[in-house]
């Protein structure tokens, strides 16, 4: 029976992401390279695959929530390697929370787009502060990094600051779509069947 029980709490600890071990860093791996434990599909799950290591967006809208771990993130520093292929879209959500269908209507997106036609570029902070010049190429890795601490949200590309904004203080939340900071948990996008975004070594800092 003590067997059992101990190989249970191992599984669900795995699951719920705490048995990951901060880096020299401080820095939490979110994905394991191999499986989607911790994460969780809302729509279309026949959009999303594992591949050579990385979580491959590609088909209808959908969206993948991260749900390892039951504490709300706040302030933190979250880094993504992604890679983009030609005329693609996707997004990576911070400050949200799991829901079953739909574009997010919680918390921020930091653009993933490098050649698509919306002319919003990797690195915006989607319809609030956007970025128009193109800081990488597509089929070729990158880190984009998001960090929120207190008011103040920072967007990196490969470490060049392309966002860097503070929230005012009579910011109010729209009535469709809350873009307001708050906590929550992450997600990445598939946007659509004719983009494909790799994602991989998905780890993050908390700065509370």
């Amino acid at each position: 029976m003590k067997r059992f029980l101990a190989a249970a709490a191992v599984m669900l600890t795995s699951v719920i992401g705490l048995a990951a071990e901060p880096d020299k860093d401080g820095f939490v791996q979110l994905f394991d390279g191999k499986t989607m434990t911790g994460w969780k599909i809302n729509e279309r799950p026949e959009s999303w695959k594992l591949k050579d290591g990385a979580i491959v967006a590609n088909g209808p809208r959908s969206h993948l929530f991260y749900v390892g771990d039951d504490k709300p993130f706040v302030n933190f520093e979250l880094r993504v390697d992604v890679k983009t292929e030609p005329n693609s879209n996707g997004g990576i959500y911070f400050h949200t929370k799991f829901q079953e269908e739909g574009w997010p209507k919680y918390g921020f997106e930091a653009q993933v787009n490098n050649s698509q036609g919306d002319p919003k570029r990797t690195g915006s902070l989607y319809a609030v502060v956007d970025v128009l010049e193109k800081h990488v190429p597509d089929n070729e890795w990158y880190t984009e990094t998001v960090i929120v601490k207190g008011k103040r949200i920072i967007t990196k590309i490969n470490d060049k600051v392309v966002v860097d904004y503070t929230e005012p203080a009579d910011k109010k939340a729209g009535e469709d779509f809350t873009r307001k900071l708050d906590k929550g948990t992450f997600a990445l996008q598939a946007h659509d069947p004719g983009s494909t975004v790799h994602f991989k070594n998905i780890r993050v800092k908390r700065l509370d």
